[in-house]
């Protein structure tokens, strides 16, 4: 028997925009209509087994008793494996959880303590949409630490839960499309358990996200991959979205960048499977919101490295300080256009549209003939085979490649370096893990060296639009831009990538 799944779809938004959502006619003439105030405690081993282990566990106090309810990661976005029951009072009932996975982690008995609580005022609407039956859950509250007196031991709640109860998970999609046109809601990828577990560990600001590793079992299917892979790359973007809303970051630019190029790859991989009629648009579309992330991180690398490496080899030009305070302004600008992208409703929607299509879009209804059954097994080593050769075909004689046919080389060897990434999980064996290792650090130094001369190329191009520039000086001091050591690094970095190549050539694919 499979494990029982909460379907559900989270959704982020001001309080201001609760209200109306509490006015909006689909709820406010809902048969069934509830107000509750939830009291949730979290619980864990003081060495935090569970959370190692990917499960959570808290017991709720509503009106009508104590709920105990155990949750896993499930895909990481939408599906939660819950096993839920209800028990006599506020501490964790040992024998209720004897019938959950926890009963083998909790088998010698350790002690178990609250580790934050959640103070949630909960009203819900149950709504039909199409063919199916969904519940609204308007959530206002926070999170608190033990015993917690300041308000930096709190985190404010405000979101929308939408779970389904019976029915279609397109339907799903469409009522959170509505709810979308209606008030500006962001897509929600945090739990109130990571909120609090934030908060507990007291990381303040929001930082920027790197990708987190991703859990593939050996029974999915191809589809269920690409599901699993794809709500990564959606939780890691939107984090640092989050932060970039919240601050000017470089840091959270580039992961954001990486997040949407990780997603942009694991649909290159799986395109054979995803091209149902919709599938170009949205992958223009996603390069196009893209696009302001691209020229803020490029002007950070050329002011953060370029520059300085320039301002060291003519430490007394002073023109190079008038084109570094010019190319701020320019990266000032960068980040308002990165800014307003974030900001805008056709942003908003669009990723509200990007998750329903992964989840619900047309492309889910083939099946066996289509290969979306298939293993996912079976489809990783094909697609690591494919992107493995196109990396050792394009990579041949990569000296005497131009920049753009270079570029084309490590575009395909980064792919090669997600897809490994994403499959990771699939062989967990400790040979398969060693040759990974291997097999990813020699990726690791030819994607490196690419990217290095990839960087110096952007930079050209960088110093090539400042040859538009409206000031005199600017202008000059591009035109003068020396080239000292350029050539030099040029050539070693392309013999760093033509010796990790070779590696490449060699190595064995960890994946056979």
């Amino acid at each position: 028997m499979s494990d029982p799944k909460e379907v559900e779809l989270k959704l982020i938004c001001d309080a201001a925009d609760q209200a109306v959502l509490h006015e909006w006619p689909r709820l406010a003439k809902a048969k069934q209509r509830h107000k509750d105030q939830l009291e949730s405690v979290y619980f864990d081993t003081p060495e935090g087994l569970l959370r190692k282990s990917g499960y959570v566990l808290r017991v709720r106090k509503t009106q009508k008793g104590y709920v105990q309810t155990v949750k896993a990661e499930g895909d990481g976005l939408i599906e939660r494996p819950e096993w839920e029951q209800g028990v006599a009072g506020a501490e964790p009932d040992r024998a209720a959880l004897d019938a959950t996975p926890l009963a083998g982690l909790l088998a010698g008995n350790p002690q178990l303590a609250a580790l934050f609580s959640v103070s949630v005022e909960r009203s819900t609407y149950l709504v039909k949409q199409g063919s199916s039956l969904i519940e609204v859950a308007l959530d206002q509250g926070r999170v608190r630490k033990p015993e917690a007196a300041r308000s930096i031991d709190t985190t404010l709640i405000s979101e929308i839960e939408l779970e389904l109860k019976d029915g279609s998970v397109k339907d799903l999609f469409a009522l959170g499309s509505e709810i979308g046109a209606l008030v500006p809601v962001r897509l929600g990828v945090k739990s109130k358990a990571e909120r609090g577990f934030d908060l507990v560990e007291s990381q303040g600001d929001l930082q920027a996200c790197k990708a987190e590793p991703i859990s593939l079992s050996e029974d999915m299917s191809a589809a269920d991959a690409f599901r699993a892979i794809s709500h990564a790359c959606l939780r890691q973007l939107r984090m640092n979205e989050d932060v970039l809303l919240d601050r000017r970051d470089a840091d959270a630019v580039h992961q954001a960048r990486v997040a949407i190029r990780r997603l942009r790859s694991a649909m290159s991989m799986f395109k054979d499977l995803l091209d149902d009629g919709r599938f170009a648009a949205i992958t223009g579309q996603l390069k196009r919101f893209s696009e302001p992330l691209g020229r803020a991180r490029n002007l950070d690398i050329f002011l953060s490295e370029t520059l300085p490496a320039e301002r060291s080899r003519n430490p007394d030009d002073i023109q190079l300080l008038n084109l570094e305070k010019y190319l701020e302004e320019e990266r000032s600008e960068a980040y308002a256009a990165v800014g307003l992208r974030l900001k805008s409703d056709e942003w908003r929607q669009f990723l509200l549209e990007l998750v329903a299509w992964i989840n619900a879009g047309p492309w889910l209804s083939g099946g066996a003939d289509d290969g979306l059954d298939q293993p996912a097994s079976g489809f990783a080593a094909s697609v690591l085979d494919k992107w493995l050769r196109r990396v050792r075909k394009r990579g041949r004689d990569l000296a005497a490649l131009s920049p753009e046919e270079r570029h084309r080389v490590r575009i395909a060897a980064k792919k090669l370096r997600y897809g490994s990434e994403f499959f990771a999980s699939l062989d967990p064996e400790k040979k398969a893990v060693k040759r990974r290792k291997a097999f990813l650090s020699v990726l690791s130094d030819l994607q490196d060296s690419l990217g290095a001369l990839n960087d110096m190329e952007t930079g050209r191009d960088i110093l090539d639009d400042l040859a538009h520039a409206e000031a005199d000086d600017i202008r000059s001091i591009a035109a003068c831009f020396t080239a000292s050591g350029a050539e030099g690094k040029s050539k070693k970095l392309l013999k760093s990538a033509e010796k990790a190549h070779a590696a490449l050539t060699e190595c064995e694919p960890f994946w056979r």
